[in-house]
């Protein structure tokens, strides 16, 4: 059994890198990017955009010239590694990254989405903490005062807890014009929400190590060394972990056969509980998104929270991946403390 190691509190000038290893950022949201940086910049941080960060297209660069980006901002000053956010083929990146030279001076590595794909391999194979819930385009978006801003967690010594609520509102109108976006939290966010047991029950606790992401992304290291959650919770997490999941975009039946996939993959041996984000991805004639759920998990024999403050329906709940965590959730309404111990 090993130690999670956490990186270095994030201190105010420090610099923060933007490199895109999934995808870059088309022309006409450069203002919304650079709106970003401003913010970070005003709270006291230094910001690098990579070149890449500002390209259009499926990828901003061929996977090798990605790699040695994302490569260089590890080996380089930084003290946290934000792309600008998700995209679709991080996994080309995953297999010839020299993981435990990003281990060697840790430095908190932020995404979600796509980035997820990137996350777990650098905790499952390393043990290093990483920090799911936000990218450099979210950065306008005042977050719920449940919440804790990632710059904020990234502060935090290895040692400390930190306590966040469950959001009473969340997102539910399409994206519009960058223009257009109400960004602070009274407006940003207009529907009521709240989590839910699988079960119905009105109660629920979990206590355990988190590690996780995005469904359709994190599921294809299922089987790897990459994507070995049972080894990592063999190696780092004696207390069980918590599988944490959000669809983007995927169909019901598609999320059933990913769920399957992941459990044929041993990711719930170990699991004390699991996390589901709220998604509006589509159901199919027979199978809603719940009942993939249901279908694939409720057999386990442990909670299931569904509609939990991640994913593709903001606002995004910041979770460390490593961190231990303990989960209650008592009329819809939810807390979550974590713990940076080793």
């Amino acid at each position: 059994m090993t130690n999670v190691r956490y990186p270095r509190a994030l201190s105010l000038g420090d610099q923060i890198s933007v490199p895109a290893p999934s995808m870059g950022v088309p022309a006409n949201l450069h203002s919304r990017l650079d709106r970003g940086v401003r913010d970070l910049e005003a709270r006291g941080f230094t910001v690098v955009v990579g070149e890449s960060a500002r390209r259009d297209g499926l990828v901003p660069a061929p996977a090798a010239e990605r790699r040695s980006e994302l490569s260089a901002a590890f080996a380089g000053p930084a003290r946290a590694i934000l792309p600008p956010w998700g995209g679709e083929l991080a996994v080309e990146l995953v297999e010839e990254l020299d993981w435990q030279a990003f281990a060697a001076d840790p430095k908190w590595f932020v995404g979600w989405s796509d980035i997820a794909t990137l996350l777990m391999p650098l905790t499952i194979t390393t043990g290093v903490a990483t920090l799911h819930g936000a990218n450099l385009m979210d950065e306008p978006w005042e977050l719920p005062t449940e919440f804790r801003r990632w710059t904020e967690v990234a502060s935090l010594s290895a040692g400390t807890s930190f306590t966040q609520l469950s959001a009473p509102r969340r997102r539910s109108r399409p994206w519009g014009a960058w223009a257009d976006e109400p960004l602070t939290r009274d407006a940003a966010y207009e529907a009521t929400t709240s989590w839910r047991a699988l079960d119905n029950d009105p109660t629920s606790q979990m206590h355990g190590r988190l590690i996780g992401g995005c469904l359709e992304s994190v599921s294809l290291l299922a089987g790897s060394p990459f994507g070995d959650v049972s080894g990592f919770a063999e190696r780092h997490a004696p207390e069980g972990v918590i599988v944490y999941l959000e669809v983007s975009g995927a169909e019901a039946s598609t999320v059933l056969r990913m769920l399957w996939s992941l459990r044929l993959a041993g990711w719930f041996r170990h699991a004390t509980g699991v996390l589901i984000g709220r998604t509006t991805a589509p159901g199919v004639e027979g199978l809603s998104q719940r009942g993939a759920i249901e279908r694939a998990l409720d057999d386990l024999g442990i909670p299931v929270i569904i509609d939990f403050d991640i994913g593709h329906q903001p606002p995004q709940l910041p979770l460390v991946n490593g961190a231990l965590a303990e989960i209650e959730l008592i009329q819809g309404r939810g807390r979550i403390t974590q713990h940076l111990v080793p």
